[in-house]
């Protein structure tokens, strides 16, 4: 027997170091080639570590959250033969993934090893056994979900990637009156002592670094315009009706980004990065729009580029593309980065007002809220009308007031008379 050590490999872009975010196998675990081991974060993305060996885990060489460098020893696997103890080499090809990826390796026949366990299936019991101080994988959805049946979460077995709980989980766990007799629901009016610390690590760490970046440099200020939606909306049903079923259906955000594209050319200096240590201010033709998308690892922000180049399916389909590779963990590292400026939607639930956070180096971000029926003054009458608030921010070192509102007021005069869209 020998030992394959798998260094930290290089994943490219000049990376020096990378955080390592989770393990998915344990010492003494048997793993079988191109399974998973680990997860690590960069700058921009989640990547899978594959193991290139079939073998038995005998040391791992980090804790997640750990920062580890390139070319460090991030585990080491007993296998049949010598290994290569004395010339370590990194794994090859590297998958990359911005969310938590799946652990189901291809298994493939190999003497003298078994096979690694394979995910648990949605048909065994929905119960298992944890330590006290296991945490589940979980979404914050999930675990408040949990919290408000009265369950544990650790007694759970999870169906999901990596064994990650989800909703339906929940519900077979209560289907089957698996809940914990020693936690029931708590009541309405109990008094509650319990605390749960959760590590800041992975892609929730990098969220909060760049925030608290972006607001640290950047002198944030936000302008709120109401726009009246009705017509756009009425387009909107009008091609939906007409051209969906061939061409796809179309929301409001290839139709904002299309005004986006329109305004930016009056207004170019919005569609610009400003690198603040050379103090020099880029102003980009090509206007490559980010699509805030809410993952279950956090914020993700994937580009949709050459926005001016789009038609409006065309850009709706892009988006969703992009999106649903976000949500599964698909998007590439050149999927979330690149943007020029960024639009950011909580769709149903965007509220009347948000002061949404520059996507640092760029001065500008445009926040979308919910639209609402309301009655509204039209030449003296007394209408409903759909209404909808843009709540955009800029840097303020770069973009001045004036040339902020004007560039809403554009945006809203395009998508008030949305034939004005399509005006070359």
């Amino acid at each position: 027997m020998g030992t394959h050590v798998i260094k930290m490999p290089d994943i490219g872009e000049g990376i020096a170091e990378v955080e390592l975010s989770q393990w998915h196998v344990k010492v003494g675990d048997l793993v079988v080639e191109d399974q998973v081991l680990a997860d690590v974060m960069t700058d921009k993305a989640m990547v899978d570590i594959p193991s290139p060996v079939h073998g038995k885990v005998i040391a791992l060489g980090g804790q997640p959250g750990e920062v580890m460098a390139v070319g460090s020893v991030l585990i080491s696997i007993e296998v049949e033969g010598a290994g290569n103890l004395k010339e370590s080499a990194a794994p090859a090809p590297v998958k990359e993934a911005p969310a938590a990826p799946k652990v189901e390796a291809a298994v493939e026949s190999k003497p003298a090893v078994a096979a690694a366990p394979r995910p648990a299936a949605v048909c065994q019991s929905p119960m298992v056994a944890r330590e006290a101080d296991e945490r589940p994988l979980a979404s914050p959805a999930v675990r408040k979900h949990a919290l408000d049946l009265g369950i544990q979460l650790r007694l759970v077995r999870g169906s999901g990637p990596a064994g990650r709980v989800l909703h339906e989980d929940l519900e077979a766990y209560l289907a089957q009156g698996r809940s914990n007799a020693s936690a029931p629901a708590a009541a309405a009016y109990a008094q509650r002592n319990d605390e749960e610390q959760i590590q800041v690590i992975g892609m929730r760490r990098k969220i909060a670094q760049r925030m608290q970046d972006a607001t640290q440099r950047a002198a944030h200020f936000s302008y709120v315009e109401e726009i009246d939606v009705t017509a756009i909306e009425e387009l909107r049903a009008h091609l939906n009706e007409k051209h969906g079923a061939s061409r796809g259906k179309l929301t409001l955000l290839p139709f904002l980004v299309r005004a986006l594209v329109v305004a930016l050319r009056d207004f170019p200096q919005m569609n610009a990065r400003y690198d603040d240590e050379a103090q020099v201010i880029t102003r980009l033709g090509a206007v490559h729009v980010g699509v805030a998308t809410q993952s279950d690892v956090g914020l993700m922000v994937p580009v949709v580029r050459h926005a001016e180049a789009r038609s409006l399916w065309d850009s709706a389909a892009e988006i969703s593309r992009l999106a649903n590779a976000a949500r599964n963990g698909k998007a590439s590292r050149d999927e979330l980065s690149g943007s020029t400026i960024t639009l950011t939607s909580l769709g149903a639930l965007g509220g009347i007002v948000s002061t949404p956070v520059l996507n640092l180096p760029e001065v500008a971000i445009v926040g979308v809220n919910k639209i609402v029926e309301r009655p509204m003054v039209v030449k003296g009458q007394v209408v409903i009308r759909k209404m909808m608030n843009l709540s955009s921010s800029f840097d303020h070192r770069v973009v001045d007031g004036m040339d902020a509102a004007l560039f809403i007021q554009d945006i809203r005069g395009l998508l008030e008379q949305p034939a004005t869209l399509f005006v070359e």
